[in-house]
C-alpha cells in the first residue's frame, strides 16, 4: 500500500542473515571459476553501477565478471552504503547462500548451460515474498522473524529458474503499509527506517521503499516490489526508477504476505524500461489471454493516443509546471494527446477502498498466518494485535495499529455490507471509471504527472502528502480494478526525482511498456544518486 490510509511501520532491531564480511576481514570478492588471480583483480574493478541487466549478462558472457564476483561486489556495496555511509537501511537481510548459488551458476555457464535471461543476475526481493533460502519472510514484523519456508513462492521459483541470484530481502513499510493511519513509509520493526538515496533525510515512499532505494543505489541489478495500491509506483517515482504494476493475476501472488488477493501483485522495480520488460517476461505466469512480454522491447510507434489527466491539487508547483513541458515533448514525438476529465466520484475511491480492504485483510491474513504453524507466535490478526501491544517499545515506538484494529472489528466477507461496498468500488474504479474512459476517448493509455518530490521523514506526523491527494487518482483506480500501470523517471526537481505515470488496458503491458520506452528516450529523466562512503 502507499496512501496514508493504507499505511504501517515502526522501528528498531535489524535482523540480518549473514553473508557480508565484517570490517577488517577478507574481502568477499573471490576468483572466477578459472581461479586466475588476474581475473580476480579485473572482477574486483568491475563497476556494476547503472548497468542494465543486458549489460551485466554481456559482461559475464565475455568474462569481464563472474556471477560470483558480481554478487560479491553488490554485497560490498550493501556494506558500504546500506550498513554504513548514508545507512540507507534498504536491505533487511542478505542471503547467506547467494555467493554459493552464483558460483554454481558460473559452473553452469562454463558448461554452456544457461538457465535463462537472468543467468547470474543478483536480484533483491521485498521481504513479504517467500523464498526457500535460509532467511525469514517477515513483512517487516518482529512477529514473523521465525517464519522460514521450505519452498519458493511461484514468483521466486520463476526468477531462480531463469538464473537469478536471490541476493537478499529488501526492507519495507511493515505489513506493506497496512497497519496505522499515521505511519512513515519505509519503516519496519525488523529493518528500521529506509532512507531515500538522493537525500537520506527524506522519505522513500510507499511500502516497497527498500526495493526502490536499493535498486536506485545499484545495490542489486534490479528489485521486485509488491503493490496493493501505489506501493510499486510511488517509491519508484520518488527514487528515480521505472516501476511496473502488472495486471493483477498476471504474476502469481501465492507466497506473498497478503492484504487483498483482488489487488495484490508483485512487479519489477528497475533503472530502465527495458529491464522492467525483461523481468516481467520472467515473472509472468503463462496464460492463454496474454501473449507474453516481447523482449527486446520496441519503442511505441508514432500516432498512439494518450489521455492526459489533471494532476492532483497537492502536486508540487514545479512538477505541475514541468509536466506541461513533458506533454509538449511527447506531442513532438508523434503522440496524440487529449484531455481526459477525472470521473466526478473518484475522490471517494480512497474511503470506499479502505472499507473493502479492511474486510479482505482480516480474512486473508488469518488464512496466511494459520498455515505458518509453530514457527511464529501469532495465528490470527487478533494474536498479532496482542503481540504488538506486548512489544510496543519495539513495534509501536512512533505510531499504532489503528488499521489492524478496524480490520479485526469487521465481519465476514459474505456480509451484505462488504458485498455492497465491493460492488460500488469496482463500478467506480472500473466499469464507470477506467473502462468508460478508455472506451469514450479511445486512448491507448492514460498519463499524468506522478508524485514527488520526496518529503522529509517524519515519525511524528507520518506520511503527509498522501492525505491531500499527492498521487494520481487514475493509479488508485488501476490498482482497484487490476489494470497495469507504469512510472518512468521524468525529471529532477530541487535535486529529487519525479516520475510520469501511465495506466493501460488490462493485459496490455506490452503497449504500456512500449509507450514507457518512448517516454524514457524522450525524457532522459533517470539520474543516479550520489552516495558517500563515510
Amino acid at each position: 500500500m502507499n496512501r496514508r490510509k493504507f499505511v504501517a511501520g515502526l522501528g528498531a532491531a535489524t535482523v540480518t542473515a549473514g553473508g557480508i564480511a565484517p570490517p577488517g576481514t577478507a574481502s568477499p570478492l573471490t576468483a572466477s571459476a578459472t581461479g586466475d588471480p588476474g581475473q580476480t583483480r579485473i572482477e574486483a574493478d568491475f563497476d556494476p553501477v547503472e548497468r542494465s541487466i543486458a549489460e551485466l549478462e554481456l559482461a559475464q558472457a565475455r568474462g569481464a565478471v563472474s556471477a560470483e564476483a558480481l554478487t560479491s561486489i553488490y554485497l560490498r556495496r550493501i556494506e558500504q552504503f546500506d550498513r554504513r555511509g548514508p545507512m540507507l537501511r534498504s536491505v533487511l537481510a542478505v542471503n547467506p547462500d547467494a555467493v554459493a548459488a552464483a558460483r554454481e551458476l558460473d559452473r553452469e555457464r562454463a558448461q554452456r548451460r544457461l538457465r535463462g535471461p537472468l543467468h547470474g543476475i543478483p536480484i533483491l526481493l521485498k521481504d513479504n515474498i517467500e523464498t526457500a533460502d535460509p532467511m525469514p519472510t517477515t513483512a517487516g514484523s518482529l512477529a514473523l522473524v521465525g517464519a522460514r519456508h521450505t519452498q519458493d513462492s511461484p514468483l521466486a521459483a520463476r526468477l531462480r529458474a531463469a538464473g537469478a541470484v536471490i541476493l537478499g530481502k529488501a526492507n519495507l513499510s511493515e505489513w506493506a503499509n497496512f497497519r496505522s493511519t499515521h505511519s512513515c513509509s519505509g519503516w519496519s520493526g525488523v529493518g528500521g527506517q529506509t532512507r531515500c538515496p538522493y537525500q537520506p533525510a527524506r522519505n522513500p515512499s510507499g511500502s516497497s521503499a527498500g526495493p526502490a532505494a536499493a535498486a536506485s543505489a545499484s545495490l542489486c541489478a534490479a528489485a521486485v516490489g509488491t503493490e496493493t495500491d501505489g506501493s510499486i509506483l510511488a517509491p519508484a517515482s520518488i527514487n528515480g526508477l521505472v516501476g511496473l504494476k502488472p495486471t493483477v493475476g498476471l504474476v502469481s501472488s501465492a507466497g506473498i504476505v497478503p492484504i487483498s488477493s483482488r489487488q495484490d501483485t508483485a512487479g519489477p522495480m528497475t533503472r530502465s524500461v527495458a529491464d522492467a520488460a525483461l523481468l516481467l517476461s520472467v515473472m509472468a505466469a503463462p496464460r492463454a489471454d496474454w501473449p507474453g512480454a516481447r523482449w527486446p522491447l520496441e519503442p511505441a510507434a508514432r500516432g498512439l493516443k494518450l489521455g492526459v489527466m489533471q494532476s492532483p491539487p497537492s502536486t508540487h508547483p514545479l512538477v505541475e509546471r514541468e509536466s506541461q513541458q513533458w506533454f509538449r515533448m511527447l506531442e513532438s514525438e508523434g503522440f496524440t494527446l487529449v484531455a481526459v476529465p477525472m470521473p466526478k466520484e473518484w475522490p471517494s475511491l480512497s474511503d470506499l477502498e479502505l472499507e473493502v480492504l479492511l474486510y479482505d485483510f482480516k480474512a486473508e491474513l488469518n488464512a496466511y498466518l494459520a498455515r505458518l504453524g509453530a514457527t511464529v507466535p501469532v495465528r490470527t490478526l487478533a494474536d498479532l494485535i496482542e503481540f504488538n501491544r506486548a512489544h510496543a517499545a519495539t513495534e509501536m515506538p512512533y505510531f499504532g495499529q489503528e488499521l489492524f484494529e478496524q480490520s479485526e472489528a469487521c465481519g465476514p466477507r459474505d456480509s451484505p455490507a462488504y458485498r455492497k461496498a465491493l460492488h460500488h468500488l469496482l463500478d467506480l474504479a472500473d466499469t464507470s471509471g477506467l473502462a468508460a474512459l478508455f472506451s469514450r476517448y479511445g486512448v491507448d493509455a492514460l498519463i499524468a504527472s506522478g508524485n514527488g518530490p520526496a518529503e522529509l521523514i517524519d515519525h511524528v506526523w507520518g506520511d503527509r502528502f498522501e492525505d491531500s491527494g499527492g498521487w494520481p487518482p487514475m493509479c488508485s483506480a488501476a490498482a482497484i480494478a487490476g489494470y497495469p500501470s507504469l512510472t518512468v523517471p521524468a525529471a529532477m526537481i530541487e535535486g529529487l526525482p519525479v516520475g510520469i505515470a501511465l495506466v493501460g488496458r488490462r493485459l496490455q503491458e506490452n503497449t504500456l511498456l512500449r509507450i514507457g520506452l518512448r517516454v524514457e528516450q524522450v525524457m532522459k529523466g533517470r539520474r543516479p544518486p550520489t552516495l558517500t562512503v563515510f
